[in-house]
């Protein structure tokens, strides 16, 4: 999901999870309609990883727990999981290449083991679907590119769930996704295969610049043309 500054999409992402009223149209999600169905148990299917459940937790709590603490979507445990949690919460973190950081606290973890706790965390409560809403954000280059990579890995896993990612950049899309959506001022400007919807013309159109996208061994790059007279 792609779009520029108030294009939409976290007003999509509170849609699709139940957290905003649509006031007009429809929604469906994972096979079923908003009002025909409960929309609290299906809630229950879709993971989030975002920068509003990162600030949430606690600092002192131990990786392992908070991986846990997904099961139940909770924030901040009082009380230790049940010996059962734990060893799902141990075999998640392995999953996620970050087993090493099951006793450390949240305080200590670089933002890339933060964000792969946090899905680990997501993928506690078997998600047949899990949104990764600009998990790059705040990562050097080097740490950026070794958590794309896991993405990729994550994604062809047989049992992984459907992976959406949300993005302002299209070096962050890696070959796992297969389509793309563009919004605009909150509404749909493209969607479909990324070898349709993703090029120049449309995200020049999205984020009101001259662009000019390229494509090399499965990913992307684009570049801006500035106007004349304006200062970067």
């Amino acid at each position: 999901m792609l779009g520029a500054n108030g294009s939409g999409k976290t007003s999509l992402l509170s849609a699709l999870t139940g957290y905003l009223m649509p006031t007009s149209g429809e929604i469906c999600l994972l096979g079923e309609r908003y009002g025909a169905a409960d929309w609290r148990e299906l809630r229950k299917q879709v993971g989030l990883v975002s920068s509003s459940v990162r600030q949430m937790m606690a600092e002192d709590e131990p990786a392992l727990d908070t991986v846990a603490s997904g099961k139940h979507a909770l924030i901040d445990c009082w009380q230790t999981p049940p010996r059962a949690d734990r060893l799902r919460a141990a075999r998640l973190l392995r999953q996620v290449e970050c087993a090493y950081v099951a006793e450390r606290p949240w305080r200590v973890l670089s933002q890339g083991e933060r964000q792969r706790v946090l899905i680990a965390r997501a993928l506690m409560a078997q998600p047949r679907l899990l949104i990764l809403d600009e998990p790059c954000a705040g990562l050097d280059p080097a740490a950026r590119e070794h958590f794309l990579q896991f993405i990729q890995r994550l994604g062809r896993r047989n049992n992984a769930p459907t992976l959406v990612l949300v993005t302002h950049h299209v070096e962050e899309i890696m070959p796992i996704f297969t389509h793309v959506l563009l919004l605009k001022s909150g509404c749909l400007m493209a969607a479909g295969k990324k070898t349709g919807a993703l090029n120049s013309a449309n995200l020049s159109k999205a984020f009101n610049a001259q662009i000019k996208l390229s494509r090399s061994a499965g990913r992307y790059a684009m570049s801006v043309s500035a106007k004349p007279g304006v200062v970067v």
